[in-house]
């Protein structure tokens, strides 16, 4: 005898002219009824629904027996209904078991916190059966769909888990998301790993677009692409994120073939294979600078493929500390592309980000038997264009003693060839100001809802009460006319400086 139906979501956000699905139950796992005309959704009152706004698409039956999936489809004509509902089944005697009540919502239903349209593209990331992803370890099953200019994605099934070290900490969260299969997203190559990040801490929402926007202009072999987006989770937006190419290697992105290293340098010191090489010097260990093997893959990598990539720092770094380390055939410059060291680090200091010294999220990568080349840039949100972090970024520059680079900066030539560099790239670097005003008018309306739901000020509590960029406590036009303030600062302290 059917005694209950229980619908397993409280809440249920349509996309416009979209679908989305929920699993309901009934207590009689052998009760049968037709799924085309014994399911009907009610209003909550008790009334047949016969809504202009959605409508119940479609039945089908899980696998697991008593368990059915409802699909439900938005009609297109409103973006902003709030309507409670429930669901019935039929019964032989042609009444209706009713449901718990939930709520359908359409996407842009203001008054229930959802997200509003602000200009951005809409990622709809929706973990199977409402799981919450509490762990950087563990995947949960989950389906993504993007609204981008009034246009729905098919609905792309993947896994997503959390990700970041200190950032995983804050309120707001990072997401590393894994497709089923290659996906694109905005016209950028195809894969499988795209990332989230929460720019939780930077009122600006532009600090790794914008070191981004400098790093494409420079020679480094790949810039991570991305956009911002309102991300909405399991029906409840969480504000403005950028969804970004994750730095992995792959033709389209960090393209080493087969055989090559990608190494990452982090003080964080939590990679799965990783070491101190004793051989350089940096300002967080002093003595020895930690390195780890990103590629490849910890759980495909040989013993004698990790022996080589250790082998290969090593003997990199004791030609850039030996004693013919300006000599183009037994120094640095046999083992190192060096233009790709200067540009990346004038990525770095353009920006203001003294983590190349730190060091924090440094990358290095190589093709088999190749020179070591810098590079991808990766992680602008901590410290960056302030001079919070780096008071001295006012009058001077910040990463001349950077890992390796205070020894490299002792070779005349190398200080030469970055002068040099520099003033090639100046014209476009000039070009930024007018970038960070077209982001800053492009994400207006999104950092209004965004900052509705987070206060950047809260990384003092995380930070020995510090505040770390120096503009969380300020309105977001505020905000972004600092770092465009400071972005020039930087370029004449670096003519200052490159003399």
């Amino acid at each position: 005898m059917l005694l209950t139906v229980r619908a397993e979501r409280d809440t249920l956000v349509l996309p416009v002219s979209g679908t989305a699905e929920f699993f309901f139950t009934v207590n009689e796992p052998d009760y049968a009824f037709d799924l085309d005309k014994d399911v009907v959704l009610y209003l909550a009152k008790g009334q047949f629904l016969a809504s202009q706004d959605f409508f119940l698409s479609r039945v089908e039956k899980d696998t697991v027996p008593g368990r059915y999936k409802a699909i439900v489809s938005d009609t297109g004509k409103d973006d902003t209904y709030v309507s409670e509902v429930c669901l019935g089944v039929r019964m032989p005697e042609g009444h209706f078991k009713l449901s718990n009540h939930f709520l359908c919502i359409g996407e842009f239903a203001g008054p229930m916190g959802r997200a509003r349209k602000t200009g951005l593209p809409v990622l709809y990331l929706n973990t199977q059966d409402g799981a919450k992803i509490v762990s950087k370890e563990d995947y949960v099953k989950a389906s993504v769909t993007l609204e981008e200019a009034g246009n729905l994605s098919d609905v792309m099934t993947c896994s997503v888990k959390g990700r970041g070290n200190t950032t995983w900490s804050w309120p707001k969260k990072p997401y590393l998301l894994k497709f089923d299969a290659k996906t694109s997203f905005f016209g950028f190559p195809a894969h499988k790993r795209w990332v989230l990040l929460a720019n939780f801490m930077d009122r600006t929402m532009m600090r790794n677009l914008v070191a981004l926007k400098v790093s494409s202009m420079t020679s480094l072999d790949w810039t991570p692409r991305g956009r911002s987006v309102e991300l909405v989770l399991n029906g409840v937006h969480q504000g403005n994120y950028l969804l970004v190419e994750q730095v992995r290697v792959d033709k389209n992105r960090v393209n080493v073939g087969d055989d090559g290293y990608l190494f990452e340098s982090d003080f964080h010191y939590d990679n799965e294979i990783q070491w101190m090489d004793p051989h350089g010097r940096c300002v967080q260990f002093g003595s020895g600078i930690p390195f780890g093997i990103k590629a490849p893959d910890a759980d495909e990598i040989t013993p004698a493929q990790i022996q080589e990539g250790k082998e290969l720092i090593a003997r990199t770094a004791r030609a850039i500390y030996g004693p013919d380390f300006k000599d183009p055939e037994k120094g640095y410059a046999a083992y190192i592309d060096v233009d790709s060291f200067i540009d990346y680090w004038i990525v770095f200091e353009v920006m203001g980000n003294h983590e190349l010294g730190n060091p924090g999220s440094v990358y290095y990568h190589c093709r088999k038997d190749g020179k070591l080349q810098a590079g991808p840039c990766w992680d602008f949100d901590w410290g960056i264009l302030s001079y919070n972090t780096s008071p001295q970024a006012r009058t001077g520059l910040i990463n001349r003693d950077a890992c390796w680079y205070a020894r490299l900066f002792q070779d005349p030539a190398f200080a030469a060839r970055v002068r040099d560099r520099f003033n090639v790239l100046l014209p476009q670097l000039q070009t930024i100001p007018a970038y960070i005003d077209e982001m800053e008018k492009m994400m207006a309306l999104s950092a209004e809802e965004n900052f509705k739901l987070w206060n950047p000020a809260q990384d003092a509590s995380m930070n020995g009460g510090r505040i770390i960029n120096g503009d969380e406590n300020m309105t977001y036009y505020e905000a972004v006319a600092l770092i465009r303030k400071i972005y020039q600062e930087r370029l004449t302290v670096m003519q200052n400086n490159l003399k």
